[in-house]
């Protein structure tokens, strides 16, 4: 959601200079700083904002240059000069020796010369295509700076889909390693509890049937700690991401639920991690989520 443009365009009138910059924000912020005299082109900038941004905190600052006097395209009055001739005329008759005016008292004449006056139809034209063509310049600098930011979030979803990728195979070794190291231990505790009944406050059971509920015990609790659904639905949402940052558009919102969606799931497979492997897997994905957070406030 960041980006910046401006424009300068000279007019007969004068120099119209146009800024509009962003900074991340959940919803839309717009801030105008524009002279009192043209405070009325406000709801023509925002209504053209409004129609093509969605998201972002915007400052738009519109000034207005005049030009100075000397600048100005200068006319004659020729009305008034058409006064002054009638005038002399009549005056010749009454005064025939007196001597008409010459040109440099006719320019130094006040009103004489006249400097143009400010066309507002024009310049009203021309702040309006200086504010589409701002917009315009401001919208694709917001798109290169979303493109490279999803090529950077594509990169983390890269990884996670190699961590992810990673630690599959290792799923049915690890919980047949948990699960015969768990029964290993039950068996020897319960076989010292057997060999020393005094000590073993409860009825005779056989050992077999013993055996049996260890057995089914460390089954259910294996199937507590198997993470090959959250594994699954992480590559759901992975994928899911990587379809929204390719088709484009506004991606904000959306992204910002699948960055729960993740770390949710990232977070349960750290929570049922029985092994090392398992567990640093978790860190590193919430890692690249936080990254990936931090980078889709960014986006609107």
């Amino acid at each position: 959601m960041t980006g910046y443009a401006t424009s300068t365009n000279e007019t007969e009138n004068g120099t119209i200079t146009i800024e509009v910059k962003s900074v991340n924000s959940r919803f839309l912020d717009l801030q105008f700083r524009i002279n009192d005299e043209f405070r009325s082109i406000e709801p023509l900038f925002r209504d053209a904002l409004t129609k093509k941004i969605a998201r972002g905190k915007i400052e738009c600052r519109f000034s207005f240059g005049k030009k100075l006097a000397e600048e100005k395209q200068k006319t004659l009055n020729a009305s008034l000069l058409n006064q002054l001739k009638t005038f002399q005329d009549q005056l010749k008759g009454d005064f025939p020796n007196s001597a008409e005016l010459s040109m440099n008292e006719l320019l130094r004449w006040p009103g004489v010369i006249e400097e143009g006056e400010m066309n507002s139809e024009h310049l009203q034209a021309a702040i309006l295509e200086s504010i589409e063509s701002t917009i315009k310049d401001f919208i694709q600098s917001r798109e290169r700076e979303g493109a490279s930011l999803a090529t950077v979030l594509l990169g983390c979803v890269d990884e996670m889909e190699a961590i992810v990728e990673r630690i599959k195979p290792l799923l049915p070794t690890v919980l047949q390693q948990f699960q015969q190291k768990a029964i290993n231990r039950l068996e020897e505790a319960l076989g010292l509890a057997l060999d020393k009944p005094d000590l073993v406050n409860a009825p005779s059971i056989p050992r077999e049937e013993v055996l049996d509920r260890i057995r089914q015990e460390v089954t259910m609790y294996g199937i507590r700690i198997d993470v090959a659904e959250e594994l699954t639905r992480l590559s759901g949402h992975l994928s899911e991401t990587r379809q929204i940052l390719k088709k484009g558009g506004q991606v904000g919102k959306r992204l910002d639920f699948m960055m729960q969606e993740l770390n949710r799931e990232a977070n349960t497979l750290g929570s049922k991690a029985a092994l090392k492997e398992l567990a640093d897997a978790s860190m590193e994905l919430k890692l690249l989520i936080e990254q990936m957070r931090e980078q889709v406030q960014n986006l609107e």
